[in-house]
């Protein structure tokens, strides 16, 4: 990392803590409105640094993997695809496969934050599937959480010689659903229940997600494989200057 990009990553970190730290926590996609504004500036905040950080790690991509960029652009046109067909879930909220997790294992979870953030706006602008208010939120658990445990099932799966479509295909499942446990989090702590706090109105919204979300995080782990061995087949050279062949 170069001196300015430490420089850019470290003002941004700073930024996140003073925002973060300095608001009351009190004060998928989540919809417009659906969180207070503490909670909506405090999850803003918190993705500064993931964001910075994915745009360090595109800027490189840019710079040294030139030829990959158009399969960067495919992954971000794939989580937009599939996250955009959502089924509508427990108030304020809705279930949706997230496709974050192809570009998790070919780029990185870094550069998925910054992905997954241009989806989340467009969707949030366009669609009217999120919104802006709670953009911080969704990136949050969509493009961060997710991908970062999608990465590391992945990579885990590697390292314990998986087979790796059965790998591919747990780090996709896994970062899906652990979007909705992100998420069932944010809402639960921003509306405890009456009775039991937010822990109780944690559990109920991890319920009720549960319910449609386990057979999209299947559907997805299926077709991020299918995706991933279609690039495989069209796209080798490509893959190989990306470093997913040499893990092969």
């Amino acid at each position: 990392m170069t001196k300015h990009e430490r420089r850019f990553l470290g003002a941004t970190i700073a930024i996140s803590l003073v925002l973060s730290f300095s608001l009351p926590a009190s004060a998928m996609h989540i919809m417009e409105g659906f969180l207070s504004k503490g909670y909506c500036i405090f999850w803003g905040a918190v993705c500064l640094p993931f964001l910075a950080w994915g745009l360090i790690s595109i800027r490189r991509t840019a710079r040294d993997h030139r030829k990959t960029l158009l399969v960067l652009v495919m992954s971000g046109a794939y989580a937009f695809v599939l996250s955009a067909l959502k089924i509508p879930s427990v108030t304020g909220s809705s279930s949706h496969a997230t496709g974050t997790g192809l570009g998790a294992i070919l780029f990185g979870p870094a550069a998925m934050a910054v992905i997954g953030f241009i989806v989340l706006l467009f969707q949030a602008l366009l669609l009217a599937h999120g919104g802006l208010s709670t953009l911080g939120a969704n990136t949050f658990s969509m493009a961060i959480a997710g991908p970062f445990l999608a990465f590391g099932v992945y990579k885990l799966c590697l390292k314990c010689k998986v087979n790796r479509k059965v790998a591919i295909f747990l780090a996709a499942f896994l970062g899906d659903l652990f979007t909705y446990v992100i998420t069932s989090i944010q809402l639960g702590l921003d509306h405890p229940a009456q009775s039991g706090g937010s822990a109780a109105s944690i559990g109920t919204f991890l319920g009720i997600f549960a319910i449609t979300q386990i057979p999209l995080a299947v559907i997805e782990g299926i077709l991020t494989v299918i995706a991933i061995i279609g690039l495989e087949s069209y796209a080798k050279p490509e893959l190989r200057e990306l470093g997913y062949l040499s893990e092969v």
